[in-house]
């Protein structure tokens, strides 16, 4: 137990260093290389075709005017405590976490973020699991039918998943399914507080869209490590001591061969969390991933620098729970 902790105290200082890094590149980004290319970063921050006295209102509000080290520091200390935006005319208070405030909107970026996340955790939670059973049993049963017809017919299926855009496979699953033989009409987002049958029925579509995507990828992935696995001596050792085929699947060659599905489930997850654009602008729900590509066409900065700060804390995170699963996934991974 000593070992997991400090296993776990490591990860956790790993992940702040992570984010500490991606503060200063996104910093960088968005507020240094335009300064150093000589464009004013609230020519960018305004909006599209601002007025010269809007980028200077701007300018003094988030106070872009500062030393580069002083705004850096007014950033990561809107992260933990907030910040008031002032201009002397107009103050705005943003509150903790403040991952910037949008001029445009006038309001600040968390507020919108999280009323959208709601659709976007929705889409990655059912899609997540459907993807990770469907994809795991395919291959497994890939590689226990090597060479059969389901074998063939499930990797060709698996291949064909991989190739085609989630925004082809969204259209045709609206065209058929919800369009011409009307069996899921009119898709949009309900509450799963307000109706948990309906909020499930008008995500169906766009889980099975996600699901066909990712769970291509994990049936091939099983399939190889499955394949890989049932050769290791320990397999044979397992079946000469009298254990089951069932058992021997189960928990000695299905175990180990979940080590590269659980690395990418943390990144998929972690990256769908962070905005699961295509998906999100196919079957128009409007999520976190809807909403960059609202704010790249408006071009506003600080929605945009906010959800790409948000989606890397979810991918570090992500990583940081597979860290910690490995060893109870595969026994042969130990804590070091």
């Amino acid at each position: 137990m000593p070992n997991v902790i400090q296993f776990i105290i490591r990860r956790l200082m790993l992940v702040v260093v992570l984010m500490w890094v991606v503060s200063m590149v996104t910093f960088a980004i968005f507020f240094l290389i335009p300064s150093a290319t000589g464009t004013s970063p609230a020519v960018l921050f305004a909006g599209k075709a601002p007025t010269p006295d809007t980028v200077k209102s701007v300018e003094i509000k988030f106070g872009l005017n500062d030393p580069i080290p002083v705004q850096y520091a007014h950033f990561i200390e809107g992260i933990f405590v907030g910040r008031d935006f002032d201009n002397g005319a107009d103050k705005s208070h943003c509150p903790a976490p403040c991952l910037g405030f949008s001029f445009v909107n006038n309001q600040p970026v968390w507020e919108e973020i999280t009323s959208d996340l709601p659709v976007t955790l929705s889409l990655a939670a059912g899609a997540s699991i459907m993807w990770l059973v469907s994809g795991t049993a395919v291959g497994v049963l890939s590689a226990l039918k090597r060479r059969t017809i389901f074998d063939r017919a499930a990797m060709g299926l698996a291949l064909a998943g991989v190739s085609l855009p989630i925004y082809f496979t969204g259209l045709v699953l609206l065209d058929l399914v919800s369009y011409n033989w009307q069996i899921l009409p009119n898709v949009h987002y309900v509450g799963f507080t307000d109706n948990p049958l309906s909020w499930a029925r008008n995500l169906l579509l766009p889980w099975i869209a996600l699901t066909f995507l990712y769970a291509a990828l994990y049936a091939r992935l099983t399939r190889a490590g499955m394949l890989e696995t049932m050769g290791e001596d320990y397999i044979r050792t397992a079946r000469a001591k009298g254990l089951s085929e069932r058992r021997v699947i189960t928990r000695h060659a299905l175990r180990a061969a979940l080590t590269p599905i659980v690395t990418i489930f943390g990144l998929d997850l972690g990256q769908l969390l962070g905005g699961a654009i295509l998906t999100e602008y196919t079957f128009g729900l409007i999520g976190v991933g809807h909403l960059s590509i609202d704010a790249i066409g408006r071009q506003d900065l600080p929605v945009i620098m906010g959800v790409t700060l948000f989606a890397a804390f979810f991918i570090v995170f992500a990583n940081l729970v597979v860290d910690v699963l490995y060893a109870f996934v595969d026994p042969r991974v130990r804590y070091s």
